[in-house]
């Protein structure tokens, strides 16, 4: 079944569906993005490294960091297209469902943050940087496990640790509205209600909520991408009419573009961008030719690892900035190609994650909910 965090979906698959191809590509293009961000940002191999291309690493250490909005929009596409494909109200067991996400997010990132605290540990020894975290105490492990350290004010252990937090409330957050709008939807509206509150609670956060840094903690101050994406699902399907379509994906597009009249916002800017592209890739209900074919077999490879890649890649990059910063010469060069391994590392580290750590973890939480189930049926 698929879930609706970007890194999670599997695009490509044993059948050679390539419908979701442009979604894989877009997220392989903001996991590399969102690595050499904080290869930048964190240093210190950057610092030297600026020394050099001062352009480049300042690129990277500030607007590269907006490449997460594709994660937010990719979301937002792929839980509408879990959810309720075709925006209806309603949904059966939404605990059941909440629950699952969570279960699906929750084991490789407690895995993946006890792995950054490990590797803390040992770059501690090598360097002191503001990047390595001080020892965890369990009141901060158990937040990270409830999803809850950024609420709580716990300082995160990990770069990402604050999006698997976001996604899994975005999740929650439809999953909520689904619920309430079957409460109390008739069949009239039943077709138009869903997108509505969603265009709604969307418009509320790109005009309001997401201009007040004091939400950013929480889902709302994020639903006006997340939206943008569930509204591009609901618009690509090719089962609705073009006009319906364009009236549909133009009710979200309007707010978003007079939200960046009222304060313009590179992040809003590009989540408007990336659910356009979307929608004309995926509105002939394929990814067109252009991911066709087995020459893309590598999308949907690089696809798979990408949340894995997203967790592992703070650690290994930590461990690779101590190395290099206590044994090797301080030569922008030399770190240079620290940082160009780092990030070829956080890639290897990455499917080997997927491979060893988020498969194994994600057959025994199914096979356990398999079996749970299947006690009550009995």
């Amino acid at each position: 079944m698929r879930t609706s965090l970007a890194f999670h979906e599997n695009s490509g698959s044993t059948g050679r569906h390539t419908q979701f191809r442009s979604i894989d590509l877009l997220k392989i293009i903001a996991v590399q993005l969102i690595v050499l961000h904080h290869l930048a940002f964190y240093g210190p191999m950057s610092d030297q490294v600026a020394l050099i291309a001062p352009s480049l690493i300042a690129w990277l250490s500030d607007e590269a960091r907006i490449a997460v909005q594709i994660f937010l929009v990719a979301g937002g596409f792929l839980a509408a297209r879990s959810l309720t494909p075709q925006g209806r109200p309603g949904i059966a067991r939404p605990w059941r469902t909440v629950g699952g996400r969570y279960l699906k997010l929750v084991p490789p990132f407690l895995v993946a943050t006890m792995l950054a605290a490990a590797a803390s540990a040992v770059a501690s020894q090598w360097m002191t940087h503001a990047s390595i975290s001080a020892p965890p105490t369990i009141h901060q492990l158990i937040a990270h496990g409830l999803l809850l350290h950024g609420i709580l004010g716990y300082a995160s252990l990990s770069a990402g640790a604050w999006y698997v937090a976001i996604d899994f409330q975005l999740y929650a957050l439809m999953v909520l509205l689904l619920w309430l709008s079957g409460s109390f939807a008739a069949r009239r509206t039943a077709a138009w209600l869903v997108p509505a509150l969603v265009v709604m609670l969307a418009s509320l956060s790109l005009l309001i909520i997401n201009r007040d840094a004091a939400w950013d903690n929480w889902a709302p101050y994020f639903f006006g991408s997340y939206g943008l994406g569930a509204i591009a699902w609901w618009a690509c399907d090719p089962r609705r009419r073009p006009g319906a379509a364009a009236l549909l994906f133009g009710a979200i597009l309007v707010p978003a573009l007079v939200a960046l009249m009222i304060d313009f916002r590179s992040r809003i800017a590009l989540a408007a961008v990336v659910a356009c592209v979307l929608v004309l890739v995926n509105r002939r209900g394929d990814s067109g030719p252009w991911f066709d074919g087995r020459r893309f077999d590598w999308v949907d490879q690089f696809g798979k690892i990408s949340y894995s890649v997203f967790l592992i890649h703070f650690p290994v990059c930590l461990l690779v900035n101590a190395a290099f910063t206590h044994f090797a010469p301080p030569d922008p060069l030399i770190q240079g190609a620290g940082m160009l391994l780092a990030w070829i590392t956080s890639l290897a580290a990455g499917a080997l994650f997927h491979q060893w750590v988020e498969q194994p973890l994600g057959r025994l939480v199914t096979t356990r909910r398999r079996r749970r189930h299947f006690d009550l049926v009995m």
